[in-house]
């Protein structure tokens, strides 16, 4: 994938994780009252922000690291995309998905650090 999709992408995951965490400030706590769960939302928003600004300027670099731009976008995806899915999943019915792609979520954000740093 050309760097410009990966900058557009980053982009729109940084603007939804703005979104998502003023959703999680203010909407989320009408209808969640745990704090360990509020807790994960606002992690999740977060690390989406952080990498979705680090994707962003991975693109714009010369040569273009795509595979850290890959990680990156694996990274955010599983990694924050899966907290949302555990705190939204009052019915416990995702979690044996969503559990496991949290930490394999981490390991690609890390990757994508480590690989952008090479």
């Amino acid at each position: 994938m050309p760097p410009i999709p990966f900058f557009a992408l980053g982009c729109l995951s940084g603007a939804t994780s703005v979104a998502l965490g003023a959703f999680g400030a203010h909407g989320l706590k009408k209808h969640i009252s745990d704090p360990a769960k509020l807790a994960n939302w606002n992690t999740a928003a977060q690390y989406q922000l952080i990498h979705s600004l680090a994707l962003s300027f991975a693109a714009t670099l010369h040569p273009t690291p795509t595979l850290a731009l890959s990680l990156f976008s694996a990274g955010i995806t599983l990694f924050s995309g899966s907290l949302y899915v555990l705190v939204l999943d009052a019915q416990k019915r995702w979690g044996w998905v969503a559990g496991p792609a949290t930490p394999v979520g981490g390991l690609c954000l890390m990757g994508g650090w480590v690989v952008l740093g090479l």
